[in-house]
């Protein structure tokens, strides 16, 4: 990333002192998913989530936190000097008041992401941001939990992850996302479970299908495994 990349408008502080969020943690380090993998970017994680995945790997975040205005937030996410920013959980819009938070990065020109579960309502998220939305296969626990109203708000600069535990959720994703012609939406990304099936025979299957979906492993895990603040 260049220098000129860092180069954000001033943010003001117009909000309400109501106006907080729970926060787990904000954190500096690499994308490590989705279009945006690589960039230096300032992650956001908000407490609390509705769902349970059985492979979740950030459980931490569903208890706890600390509630921050969202000036505070935004001077926060200043410090770093990063263009890009994620928005995580948790599940983030399980608290409305992401939205206001969203809003706020884009306006102060960042290069804004939000990652949801694809369990609640995407439709009012700022149109500038891009959604990396889940859904969730069988393996999960929470295939049940897919809003897939959902899929109609999506905007071609977003996409839609399924991480995959097994043969069975590989062809369940397959089939989704042939029946609902997803990759005319947007871009799919297939990501496997770490741990539970190697890497190698998810992308095999996608060659063997011929499958227009893009594979993809978590590069924050090759580079420092599951260590905190990465």
């Amino acid at each position: 990333m260049t220098g000129s990349n860092t180069n954000v408008a001033p943010t003001t502080s117009t909000q309400a002192p109501a106006e907080r969020l729970r926060i787990t943690e904000i954190f500096h380090s690499i994308q490590g998913e989705a279009d945006a993998i690589g960039w230096r970017t300032v992650f956001v994680r908000l407490t609390g989530c509705p769902l349970r995945c059985v492979w979740c790997d950030t459980e931490y975040s569903f208890y706890g936190g600390d509630w921050r205005a969202i000036d505070d937030i935004v001077a926060d996410v200043a410090s770093h000097g990063a263009k890009h920013v994620c928005v995580t959980g948790g599940e983030p819009l399980a608290q409305k008041r992401c939205l206001i938070l969203l809003k706020r990065l884009c306006d102060a020109g960042y290069d804004v992401s939000l990652e949801t579960s694809g369990a609640l309502d995407v439709s009012p998220v700022d149109p500038r941001v891009r959604k990396v939305m889940d859904l969730k296969a069988p393996d999960s626990g929470e295939a049940a939990r897919n809003l897939w109203s959902n899929l109609e708000h999506l905007l071609p600069h977003d996409q839609v992850k399924i991480v995959i535990a097994s043969r069975a959720d590989y062809e369940w994703a397959r089939d989704v996302v042939a029946e609902h012609r997803i990759t005319e939406r947007c871009m799919v990304l297939f990501s496997p479970v770490h741990g539970a099936i190697k890497p190698c025979e998810l992308a095999e299957w996608i060659i063997e299908d011929k499958l227009d979906v893009r594979f993809q492993l978590q590069l924050h895990k090759l580079l420092w495994n599951d260590e905190p603040g990465h």
